[in-house]
Formats: C-alpha cells, structure tokens, sequence
C-alpha cells in the first residue's frame, strides 16, 4: 500500500521532459513552424532508445511512451547510469514516492481489435499469450511502472479530447492530495492502419487493419511525458523547476474556461490551442463560432498543425511545448508571462484549459488544495 503523505497546498512544478516525436528533441523544438514538412522526419526509433529488451511483447503505443517516460525520468534526475538494456533504470528515490498518469484514446486500439478479429476468425486458439496483456485499456501505465519500479498509484486515462489535460491535472492532485511526492505524466498516440481505419475509414478496415494509412488527416505517432512534483520535494533534492502548474478549468466552452483562468485585466504570453482551432475545418464543423476569446496579438499554437493530430496525448503534448516556450521568454517582452494550454472541443462533452507560469515567480492562480481549481 502506498504510504500518504501530509496533505498540502504546496505549488507543484515540472522538473523534467521527455519526448518520443519525429523531428523534435527538446520541448523549445516542439515549436517548430507548422508547415515543416512532416515527410522529412523518419518514424521515431524506439529501439534506440529503449533497446530490443524493452521492445519485446510490447505494443508501439507502449513503446513509445516507455521512451518519453525514459527521457523524463532522466531530465528529472529521478534515474541515473546505464542500467541493464542500456536505458538506466535506477532510481534516485524510493519507487513508492512516484506514480505514473497515463493518457491515450487509441494507444492499443489495434491489439484490441486484432484481438476480436482473431477470435472471431479462429476462436481463443489463434491467440498469443504473450501479446493479450496489451488488449487491457491500462497497460501502458502498468508498463511503465513495471519498467522503471514506479511503485505510486497508477492511472490510464481514456477521456476524449481534455484527457491529456487531465493526466496532468490528475497527477498534480496526487502530488497535492499527499498520495505522492511526484508523479510520471504520459501522453501517447500512434499511428497504425486499425487507428486509420477508425478515424478515416470503413468498420471492415478497421476489424482488418487494411486501411488506407494515406487517406484523411496526418495522425500523431508519438509520446510526450513529464515530471510533476511538490516544490518543497524538489527543492529537498536538488532539482530545479521548469514550470509551476497553475490552475485548471474544465468547463462546457472554450470561452468559460479562458475567461475563468485569465481575467480581463491580463492575457497570457502564449496560448496553446485546442486541435484545429480557427481553421478551416474548425468552421465548417460550425464549432467555436464565438469570438476569440484573447487578444488577436496573443501568439498561438496549434501543435496538431506541425505534429497530427494528437487526441489523448495532446495536453501533455501541449504541456511540453509550454516548458519550452517558457524556458526561451525569460528575456523577451513576455518575461514572466503564463504559458496557456486549451484543449477540448465546445461541440463535445468538455473543455480543459491549465496555466503554466515560469519557475521562481508565485503563480498569479495557484492550485487549490487536491488540485481543484477555486
């Protein structure tokens, strides 16, 4: 059972990145231009990364999120050395003090629907029992705490569009609840004919996973994670904070949720907006036809347009990219400004939206106590 701690409204910071993208390396390069090719960057290579070990009987959603998770833990300094596999898996605290948050839609979509397929066709006899374990909705999670002893409490989340947002809302609670000192936050897609057969194709494609990988909007094949955790915790190790984690809405409408964390009297130095914001299948779908809700001279990013769409990694996605944008505004007309992640959609259930502020400076919007916003 995982020990409690003290509950606390202690800020909650981010002390580590890690990313699993084609063509992006830090989080300042998740801000690349939106038209950089997306054919220039090959398919990222797990298997340099995590190597053949850590490959076996592992789907690639899980994969993936193995190597954002690796990348994070280091730039936390919560691993150190080569351990066995070549991906150093020691860890510099007791396990029990991390937990892992996981957010996916369709990260093992294709292991699920092989799965019935190949029941269907040949009954249980034409399983593998070494691959069945991936069919379960929370294996990446559970992957991921095997993988590096991560001993915390451990969540999948599978929540539409505002699911990215809320692993690290939900992570961040853990760590203010007291549950934990720190907790791993992983967001994660990827791309395969079942996930093109669903999103772009017929239910004969996607029970078949024959669907054309050419056809509709490019998809995200890749992962994002961070390190949430306790600013008391953090300073007692050593680690310094990228990003404070402010408050978090989840409303009906984009406009609720921004006017609710940014008041009139201020605006952000950058906004992340939801996937396709203002464009023009955003239009055509009738979606969002309220004015914008900040100032036109408030620079936006719509990381879908550079990295495909994104769907349950996107708000750690979006996370990330903040990190790095605060990490370059320390000297611009922008010093000291919040970063804005939105993600969501009005014509859904729900939209999310957290504020990220630079480290060193108390947030405008603090957490509340457990996480909620006030």
């Amino acid at each position: 059972m995982t020990p409690r701690t003290q509950r606390t409204s202690q800020e909650v910071v981010v002390t580590g990145v890690g990313l699993a993208l084609p063509g992006a390396d830090t989080p300042r390069e998740l801000l690349r231009p939106a038209d950089t090719p997306r054919a220039s960057h090959a398919p990222y290579d797990t298997g340099a990364r995590i190597g053949r070990r850590g490959h076996r009987y592992k789907d690639r959603a899980t994969q993936l999120a193995l190597c954002a998770a690796l990348g994070a833990l280091r730039d936390a300094d919560l691993i150190r050395g080569d351990g066995d596999g070549g991906d150093g898996r020691e860890l510099t605290v007791p396990g029990v003090t991390v937990g892992v948050v996981a957010s996916s839609n369709l990260g093992n979509l294709d292991t699920a629907c092989l799965t019935a397929a190949a029941i269907a066709k040949e009954s249980v006899a034409g399983l593998s029992p070494m691959g069945l374990p991936n069919a379960s909705s929370n294996v990446i999670a559970s992957w991921a705490a095997i993988h590096f002893g991560l001993r915390g409490p451990n969540l999948m989340l599978c929540n539409g569009a505002t699911s990215g947002l809320d692993a690290v809302h939900w992570a961040a609670t853990l760590v203010t609840a007291g549950r934990v000192r720190r907790a791993l936050v992983i967001g994660v897609e990827t791309r395969n004919p079942v996930v093109e057969g669903l999103l772009h194709g017929s239910a004969d494609g996607l029970a078949d996973g024959l669907a054309d990988s050419s056809a509709g909007e490019p998809l995200l094949d890749g992962a994002a994670a961070l390190v949430v955790e306790g600013a008391a915790w953090a300073r007692a190790r050593g680690a310094a904070p990228a990003a404070v984690l402010g408050r978090y809405e989840r409303r009906a409408e984009l406009a609720a949720c921004v006017e609710a964390l940014v008041p009139g009297d201020r605006t952000p130095g950058v906004w992340f907006t939801p996937e396709g914001y203002g464009t023009p299948r955003d239009a055509e779908a009738g979606r969002r036809g309220v004015p914008t809700p900040l100032p036109e001279t408030v620079p936006r990013h719509d990381l879908t347009a550079a990295f495909g769409r994104a769907s349950g990694a996107l708000g750690v996605l979006q996370c990330a990219a903040a990190v790095g944008w605060l990490g370059g505004a320390g000297t611009g007309t922008r010093a000291g400004a919040d970063a804005l992640v939105t993600s969501g959609d009005d014509a859904a259930d729900a939209m999310a939206a957290l504020l990220l502020g630079p480290p060193g400076r108390p947030s405008a919007d603090p957490r509340q106590p457990g996480g909620a916003a006030a």
